[in-house]
């Protein structure tokens, strides 16, 4: 069986997920359903990268233990992914020991070949980057990422001799046009091997972070981030002997954006020959996606939560506008508006309306069940089909380079020309003139359409794929579906079959500015709230605010984003409260926190679970925070 490996970055967990992160994840996904409706054994990877000196920085702002910290937020990425569709088969962490011990055993490895050696370097460092920078790569001074002044640092560390494999990876990626693309990055990566490469340092002292991979032959010093991170693609294969190394390896592609190019384009490939390990097959890059023009960053205020939107706006929406908005390779701007847009134009408005139309005249000629085809088939019928295989192929040859957006435009095309056949055969009109036979010929046709058009949206919205084959009679297994034998052949379904009465996938949109954040002002910073109507002293007094400590607190079990917690306000009994705190805290986190409760707060039921009073939180660029007294006071005490 061929076979098809695909891997995000594992991401890095200084910070919670978003539209970035769920937009590699969600392609990766969708490539990796493709393949497997293609009859291949596909193996997709995902995960958090938990070393570091940022995640040390990020755990003590959150006082909290960098294990402690990492376990909080890696938890947050890999519940993230159910949310969103997406099914990875392994979820790699680095501070894991399987991991550990494969990052060891290829540094020991290649200490031993002679290609790690101590010395001592003298450079610019940038936390945020965790990396050193020459005074030639500074831009007026400072970090070109992060635009701030560097501190330079003079230490000694252990080096990996990149600089010996540099002609070999030029030549490697000269001689195979393939290996890293879109072209541009390719050009990228030659232009950067033009020039000397310098060795790369491996290592950080104790005395500086402690946090990461001891080296196995010093253990003085720690392995640098992305030494230990890349080497997450073969030990989640269980290299050097597991079963999935041996048949996945040969067929991996790593899906990366844009700023990460170097690590994956220069330091990997050199890494893997070092250690006497075949080269991945394909790097494949992608840009960012900009709102109001600009990078996504707390910093801007302008990041966008993915589960907002998916509840805004539906699951498999969401992921068809990722996937047909940005074109491969290229930045891509985010708006709402524009998710809208896409929604109501493509979904409701194409899609969505051949699917009913098709149905309902289905049930009115047909009493609901497909018909049986004749055995001629008109200029206009074999256009369709001419139509619809070119469609198909030209979809999946853009999937297998990646391009979602132009593999998506060309099953659309297919859309639009099924939908433009029913207006020029005009079944109506068939019936009204008595022509029964080709009536039963167009409507048999139309429905073989949309049954490969719904097959081929499944690596996209599996969720409406699947509805859209039971609306048509069937049920959809990609396990025994091959995508390329349907696009070739062209077979009706089978007569008799009972199709649903109706459809309705994709009711239209409204844009909903007010639901939520993801709308940042010109600055890029959050927008101001409206000045709310004044109120008197009076109606303020009515507001009985206490202070309360978290006794219990868990998951709401039908509501991810809540959670129930008993709060002791001073009463005989701590109170259940239920509160839309899941996005931003881990149940763990609450626990003996005191918080600012509205108390006389008429109860009412969340999702089924009683709530007797509210919580007060405030909202800020990275999610929400609790308001709390500056120190510890006794449960009950009157805010005023």
């Amino acid at each position: 069986m061929d076979t098809f490996f695909i891997s995000t970055p594992i991401y890095y967990v200084n910070a919670r997920p978003h539209l970035g992160h769920a937009y590699t994840t969600i392609l990766a996904d969708c490539i990796n359903r493709f393949h497997r409706l293609t009859g291949k054994g596909t193996f997709f990877l995902t995960g958090t990268d938990e070393h570091g000196d940022k995640i040390v920085q990020a755990a003590e702002e959150h006082g909290k233990q960098p294990q402690e910290y990492v376990d909080a937020i890696s938890r947050q990425f890999r519940d993230l992914w159910p949310e969103l569709d997406v099914l990875p088969d392994r979820f790699i962490r680095t501070t894991e020991a399987e991991h550990v011990a494969c990052v060891q055993r290829i540094l020991q490895q290649v200490y031993e070949n002679g290609d790690i050696y101590f010395g001592e370097y003298g450079g610019y460092y940038c936390f945020g980057c965790e990396c050193f920078y020459t005074e030639w790569e500074l831009e007026d001074g400072m970090c070109p990422d992060h635009r701030k002044e560097l501190q330079y640092i003079q230490e000694t560390n252990y080096f990996f001799r990149m600089r010996s494999y540099q002609d070999w990876l030029r030549e490697y990626i000269e001689a195979r046009p393939d290996f890293i693309r879109p072209e541009r990055y390719r050009k990228e990566v030659l232009a950067m091997l033009r020039e000397p490469i310098d060795d790369l340092c491996i290592s950080r002292p104790k005395s500086r972070l402690t946090w990461g991979i001891e080296l196995p032959f010093d253990s003085r010093f720690v392995t640098y981030v992305w030494f230990d991170a890349l080497i997450n693609y073969i030990s989640a294969l269980g290299w050097p002997d597991g079963e999935r190394f041996a048949a996945f390896w040969p067929n991996a592609h790593h899906v990366v954006a844009k700023d990460i190019l170097k690590p994956h384009a220069i330091f990997w490939p050199t890494m893997l020959k070092a250690a006497g390990i075949p080269p991945y097959k394909g790097l494949r890059v992608h840009g960012y996606w900009k709102v109001d023009e600009a990078k996504m960053s707390k910093s801007l205020g302008n990041v966008v939560e993915p589960l907002v939107l998916r509840t805004k706006y539906g699951l498999d929406g969401f992921r068809y506008f990722l996937m047909r908005e940005m074109h491969f390779g290229h930045d891509g701007s985010f708006s709402e508006q524009a998710l809208v847009n896409r929604f109501n134009a493509d979904l409701a408005n194409d899609l969505g309306n051949l699917f009913n139309r098709s149905l309902a005249m289905t049930h009115k000629y047909f009493k609901g069940q497909v018909p049986e085809a004749g055995a001629e088939l008109s200029p206009a019928d074999e256009e369709l089909i001419t139509l619809g295989k070119d469609a198909l192929m030209k979809f999946m040859e853009g999937f297998e380079r990646f391009h979602t957006a132009e593999g998506l435009e060309a099953l659309w095309e297919f859309v639009r020309g099924v939908n433009k056949y029913i207006d020029q055969m005009a079944p109506w009109a068939l019936n009204k003139q008595g022509e029964k036979e080709r009536l039963a010929t167009v409507m048999a046709l139309v429905l073989a359409c949309l049954k490969r058009i719904a097959l081929a949206l499944w690596p996209v919205m599996p969720g409406t794929a699947s509805t859209m084959y039971a609306q048509l009679g069937l049920q959809l297994d990609p396990t025994r579906i091959d995508l390329r034998e349907e696009a070739s052949s062209w077979h009706v379904l089978e007569a008799g079959t009972e199709v649903a009465k109706k459809s309705n996938l994709f009711p239209r949109r409204e844009f909903q500015p007010d639901a939520g954040a993801n709308q940042p002002s010109e600055s890029g910073k959050e927008s101001q709230e409206a000045v709310p109507e004044e109120i008197d002293f009076q109606d303020f007094q009515k507001l009985e605010l206490r202070v309360g400590t978290v006794t219990e607190s868990g998951p709401h079990p039908k509501a991810d984003r809540l959670l129930r917690l008993k709060v002791d306000i001073g009463e005989a009994e701590p109170r259940q409260i239920v509160a839309g705190l899941a996005g931003d805290f881990a149940p763990e986190d609450l626990l003996g926190r005191q918080v600012v409760v509205v108390a006389n707060l008429k109860p009412r039921k969340l999702r089924g679970a009683l709530s007797q009073g509210m919580v007060l939180a405030v909202h800020h660029k990275e999610g929400l925070g609790l308001i709390q007294p500056s120190q510890e006071v006794e449960p009950g005490s009157r805010v005023s």
